[in-house]
């Protein structure tokens, strides 16, 4: 039997006559429990397959109408394609009617249709009075054109005609998508025996099947698929807009409440941030003030928290804003759910909206790059690859591998890789060929405006200076070293720098301007250092023997080093060029006649000591042409 992947769901005040309703409909009771069979009253969410005149299934949920039971109401009503608002015609609109109708329209139902019940044990008179009364409440919200039918479920009086309507609107609602990755927010969890756990729900998003493994978040519990149900009939896999029991082995029923979600493993992680679009009521009798405590409802959960709004002191009844929803205890949510806020205490719906983020700092009220960045997420909810983009230009500094961004966007990654070589086709992103990760053209932009920024401001304070050091460059910028390097090498190819070997970079075009006293600085570093061949003086004494500051001298003796004139060894010490020249000969010849280097007889040859042999030697293996082997040294290359 095939299933049609959508679901109505009732709403309206307690004892409206909406789980008669879908008695009539479907000849099964939707209240299970057996208080609520007791005392005439829904208390949790009733579920019931209806089959239209095709054959195809579809699914109804009965939520309850007590205010005290609005969570559950909730619960069921963000997987609701069509809603079906029952209104008792001796009663007319009751409170529960006018905040069923708001939750439905903040959760983002479209379609609808509304039933007045009872009409068999009211006169005419208080049928009109009550379908006037309905019309002026639905006015301005999603229902105000939905055909109003007159009915008793007891009677059958327009029984039929409001069946039929009811199938031709089902028939008309567009199917929910079974793209993107599995996602179900738990409704129910029950053990059954020679079974285990068995969970169900209305999928989100994606598909199951038999065999496949499932995530239970929060926790990170996981378990294979060993049956699924869709309306009671056994089924291969199930989908998004099905109504599904899911047994799962491995997880124990006591570890999995209402408010969990099964998942495809790994895509989904649970926050205590949330982003959001938020719309007060607009019947509300107060403003509403940051850091309001709230319960917040996504899919299945309720959790506690604060609410903090960012771009108004306050907000005020009917009112839209953005705010960052602060939780005491984690929630599993994605770009585009939406959601319900009922104030703490004393609870009441508040309103509601779209989740823009799964935020992962606490957002700061009144910034404009946090307003502008959750402006553009919540423009960027249409498709996943607009969303993609978003995501990526408003991204830390670094590239991004296609699997991280999967799980960003809640797709699998062949589609995400599809994606991404779309917008690169488009100049939007930029592929990092040595890591295969990839990064956003604002992000790549952004961050080499950084890195020339400060490049030009280290030469500017170092003005003899031809040659950055990386690894003082990435320090200073606080950027990951691979993110760097591709920086570095982007920048190279647009031909604003030069990459050195030793781990340096130089500014294209960059020329030193030395004036006399420099120059004449110069020639002295290079003929005391030179003189004093192989046992040269420290930086310090060096300094000292030509009678200028050690501050003076630094920083010429660092530019002969970027010019390759001098030679740096440890412990401040220093060979001109052709000095460590001379000593490269020496050691290739040491080696060449003894098969290894003999440390006295070159030290003899260079006329030096150990303190200084040593450092030399030490400079040498750090030039690759020495090697220690053993307790010797032999060369590395010939």
């Amino acid at each position: 039997m095939e299933i049609q992947p959508i679901v109505i769901g009732t709403a309206g005040h307690i004892d409206h006559g909406k789980s008669t309703l879908v008695r009539a409909l479907t000849g099964i009771d939707p209240d299970r429990l057996k208080e609520e069979k007791a005392r005439g009253l829904t208390i949790d969410l009733g579920f019931a397959p209806l089959t239209l005149p095709d054959g195809r299934l579809v699914g109804i949920i009965d939520v309850p109408g007590h205010e005290r039971f609005i969570k559950n109401m909730v619960a069921g009503a963000s997987g609701i394609d069509l809603v079906v608002l029952v209104v008792a015609a001796d009663d007319g609109v009751m409170p529960q009617t006018r905040e069923h109708l708001s939750i439905m329209g903040l959760l983002g139902v479209k379609r609808g249709m509304i039933v007045l019940t009872k009409i068999d044990i009211v006169d005419e008179e208080m049928v009109e009075l009550a379908e006037e009364d309905v019309r002026e409440t639905v006015a301005g919200t999603f229902l105000e054109e939905a055909p109003i039918y007159r009915l008793s479920a007891i009677s059958g009086e327009g029984f039929e005609v409001f069946k039929e309507a009811l199938f031709a609107a089902a028939g008309q609602v567009e199917p929910r998508p079974a793209d993107g990755v599995f996602r179900m927010p738990i409704q129910r969890v029950f053990t059954a025996k020679g079974f285990g756990t068995v969970v169900t729900g209305i999928p989100l998003s994606g598909s199951v099947k038999l065999g496949d493994t499932l995530e239970i978040l929060p926790g990170g519990l996981k378990g294979k698929v060993r049956g699924i149900q869709a309306y009671k009939q056994k089924a291969e896999s199930a989908r998004a807009g099905h109504s599904t029991a899911i047994n799962i082995s491995d997880v124990s029923h006591k570890e999995v409440k209402r408010g969990c979600v099964a998942s495809t493993p790994g895509f989904y992680r649970a926050a205590r941030l949330v982003g959001a679009r938020l719309t007060l009521l607009p019947h509300l009798d107060r403003p509403l003030q940051s850091r309001a405590a709230i319960r917040l409802h996504t899919g299945t959960i309720e959790a506690v928290g604060e609410v903090i709004l960012l771009d108004a002191v306050e907000l005020q009844p009917g009112e839209t804003g953005l705010v960052q929803i602060r939780l005491e205890e984690p929630v599993v949510c994605a770009p585009g759910d939406a959601f319900i806020l009922r104030l703490a205490s004393p609870l009441m719906s508040l309103g509601g909206g779209k989740i823009l983020e799964e935020s992962r700092f606490r957002l700061k009220r009144f910034k404009d790059f946090v307003l502008d960045g959750l402006d553009r997420q919540e423009q960027s909810l249409g498709t996943p690859m607009e969303l993609l983009e978003v995501i990526m230009a408003r991204g830390a500094e670094a590239v991004v591998a296609a699997s991280e961004l999967a799980v960003e966007v809640k797709r699998p990654v062949d589609e995400v890789r599809e994606m991404l070589a779309d917008l690169a086709s488009r100049g939007s992103v930029v592929h990092e060929e040595k890591t295969q990760k990839w990064v956003h053209i604002e992000v790549l932009e952004r961050a080499l405006e950084k890195v020339r920024s400060a490049l030009t401001e280290w030469f500017d304070k170092n003005p003899l200076r031809e040659l950055h050091e990386v690894r003082e460059l990435r320090t200073a910028l606080d950027m990951e070293t691979g993110f760097l390097n591709f920086l570095l090498e982007e920048e190279q190819t647009r031909g604003g720098l030069e990459l050195q070997t030793g781990g340096k970079v130089r500014l294209a075009g960059r020329e030193i301007a030395m004036d006399e006293r420099t120059r004449e600085l110069v020639a002295k570093i290079e003929s005391s250092l030179q003189k004093a061949a192989f046992q040269p003086p420290s930086e310090e004494d060096l300094a000292g023997d030509l009678g200028v500051l050690p501050k003076v001298l630094s920083p010429v003796v660092k530019m002969l080093v970027d010019c390759d004139r001098l030679v740096p060894l440890k412990n401040g010490l220093y060979l001109t060029q052709a000095n460590a020249e001379l000593a490269r000969e020496a050691v290739r010849s040491n080696c060449a006649k003894n098969d290894q280097l003999v440390i006295p007889e070159l030290r003899d040859v260079l006329g030096t000591s150990r303190k200084f042999l040593i450092p030399i030697l030490e400079r040498l293996d750090a030039e690759g042409l020495t090697l220690r082997q053993g307790g010797h040294r032999i060369l590395k290359r010939h």
